[in-house]
């Protein structure tokens, strides 16, 4: 009978301001939008589905939960709504809740540069022990990017667990209910069970499923069912009050589930206890998998010219940037790292249309490269205005 590990992102990225030319840039965050988006999920999401999550913990014995938050995230919520760092640190108390590392700006850093991915990922560490106190040991990369190699660094920095998509193309006739580890067997692969997931993220609510309604019982059923050690449910925390609205009964089915696993013998864990489990063999990923769209590569933010333009050019601005030691400039670079930003330019309108139409903060992807580019190229020119501050450190300093 395998346990089950609930495991929910957390990422609000800041929206740039609409920039259609070459103008100021002195601030590129659209505050009014920040806040509109803020405290819509806030109303929807993180404040009821946080106290539902709080209670069920107090009662049920075992009950637990994982979490990972971007930096991104705290900062718009003490900008917006403090209260709602204030339920999470009143869920961690519980001790019914766990919390994994990633990147601050929840960006593609590793892509561009493994210091500047090792900095934005110490950046985030001393945001978890700010607002919690607690140094985690499992990391997740920005929209479970995974790779042989990102594994390898990331157990190099001194992690123990990894989280990735647990799917068939690396698989192939294996469950992803157990650990693996990568060829140089150094760290734990945690994998998503995507189908069961997904059952959550995105089919609950469909009329249209052959399985709707879904009910706690059948659902506790299915993963009762489903053999292996660790049934890992990952999934977007917005998924609950935003994604499937309440009206939707998610709320409700939550607050059913732990009782239906646990009278099926189904016990909880945290991503900590789920890394300890013993691997029974190796995951090869020689290329990037990710957890998004049906092509689970890197296609959702680098798959058109317009994306890897605008890509390039970011990429191409680190050095000058970092030897600049100018805070604020290096600040926005990283902000525009986010992955959020290249996801707007995305053209995949298929199977995954919908997904991206909702997540779009622009009209058309190609509204939102433009603006992307304006923005770019104006940090490119007061980058190019300014004298270096050399007595600024560049590289963030672990205190």
């Amino acid at each position: 009978m395998p346990n089950v590990t609930f495991y929910f992102e957390v990422h609000q990225p800041f929206r740039l301001k609409r920039v259609f030319s070459f103008g100021d840039t002195s601030d590129i965050l659209d505050k009014e939008r920040n806040s509109h988006i803020f405290n819509r999920v806030s109303d929807k999401c993180y404040l009821p589905m946080t106290k539902l999550l709080t209670d069920l913990v107090k009662k049920h014995s075992g009950f637990k939960v994982s979490f990972s938050f971007t930096g991104t995230f705290f900062e718009q919520a003490e900008m917006f709504r403090p209260e709602v760092i204030n339920a999470f640190q009143s869920l961690y108390d519980t001790g019914g809740m766990d919390i994994l590392s990633e990147t601050y700006y929840h960006s593609l850093a590793f892509l561009i540069d493994k210091e500047e991915f090792k900095e934005q990922v110490s950046e985030h560490s001393d945001s978890i022990r700010r607002y919690f106190n607690y140094k985690p040991s499992i990391f997740r990369n920005t929209e479970a990017m995974y790779s042989n190699d990102i594994a390898d660094t990331v157990a190099g920095m001194g992690y123990k667990g990894i989280l990735a998509e647990g799917w068939e193309k690396y698989l192939s006739w294996r469950s992803p209910n157990h650990i693996y580890t990568p060829p140089s067997k150094n760290i734990s692969v945690l994998l998503r069970n995507y189908r069961l997931s997904d059952d959550l993220a995105f089919r609950f609510s469909s009329h249209e499923w052959n399985q709707w309604p879904l009910t706690a019982g059948k659902y506790a059923d299915w993963i009762a069912n489903s053999g292996g050690d660790t049934v890992n449910l990952f999934m977007d925390y917005e998924t609950f009050g935003e994604h499937q609205w309440k009206e939707t009964g998610i709320f409700e089915f939550m607050s059913a589930l732990p009782s239906a696993l646990s009278s099926r013998g189904v016990g909880f864990n945290t991503i900590t206890d789920t890394s300890k489990i013993k691997p029974v063999g190796v995951i090869d990923v020689p290329e990037v998998l990710s957890w998004a769209d049906v092509d689970r590569d890197l296609s959702a933010w680098l798959g058109n010219k317009m994306q890897m333009e605008a890509f390039n050019k970011l990429k191409s601005m680190e050095n000058a940037l970092l030897k600049s030691k100018n805070r604020n400039l290096i600040r926005k670079w990283r902000v525009l790292q986010t992955s959020d930003n290249f996801y707007y330019m995305c053209t995949k309108w298929f199977a995954d249309g919908d997904i991206h139409k909702y997540f779009n903060a622009y009209e058309n992807p190609y509204l939102a490269y433009i603006n992307y580019m304006n923005i770019l190229s104006s940090l490119d020119r007061e980058l190019k205005d300014i004298r270096p501050a050399q007595e600024q450190p560049h590289r963030h300093q672990d205190s």
